[in-house]
């Protein structure tokens, strides 16, 4: 790849991916261990799914007025990078599901401005490939995720695992913040 902008997006992008991958499916073996039961799990997740779609639409409305649109992003990973960690401190669902709230709004920052710096630097006549392209990145950034996060969980527990996600995230976000701005 030659596109200096999409390379660094595919970077720092596909290791806050790869640090969201880490949890996974694991997801609800962690909810089950604060509140037993399946319908805890579902609702958290759809506390962070609400969450995410309410905000998108307030970051709709005001994210093309943002001329730097890596400051979303960097909101975005910074959020999730901190409710991550406060994950090894919740023991009460209702907690978590707050910690759902505020992680929606990380994703409905980070994800769409992410999309768009995306879209910005791709080369004419190149739109599938490079689409195609951080897809076969992602992916496997996601499968290899999900198997480290399974090891990191079933040998040390959850606690180590929302460190490393956290860590992760943090680069990730001290990352594109070093870029210069003319880059992204």
């Amino acid at each position: 790849m030659h596109n200096k902008a999409l390379k660094t997006l595919f970077i720092f992008n596909g290791l806050f991916v790869f640090a969201g991958s880490l949890l996974g499916p694991l997801y609800a073996i962690y909810v089950e261990n604060i509140s037993k039961g399946i319908f805890p799990i579902t609702l958290s997740w759809a506390v962070f799914l609400f969450s995410t779609t309410i905000f998108t639409l307030v970051v709709a409305k005001i994210g093309d007025r943002i001329k730097e649109k890596e400051y979303l992003l960097l909101v975005g990973y910074g959020i999730r990078a901190i409710i991550w960690f406060s994950y090894i401190f919740i023991q009460d669902f209702y907690i978590l599901l707050i910690a759902q709230f505020l992680l929606g709004i990380g994703e409905a920052t980070g994800t769409p401005a992410y999309d768009a710096l995306f879209a910005e630097h791709l080369d004419g006549g190149k739109h599938i490939y490079e689409y195609s392209e951080w897809k076969i990145v992602s992916n496997i950034v996601l499968a290899l995720g999900t198997l480290l996060g399974g090891f990191i969980v079933e040998k040390y527990g959850f606690n180590p695992l929302f460190v490393f996600m956290s860590i992760l995230a943090t680069l990730s976000f001290i990352g594109v913040y070093l870029k210069p701005r003319k880059l992204l």
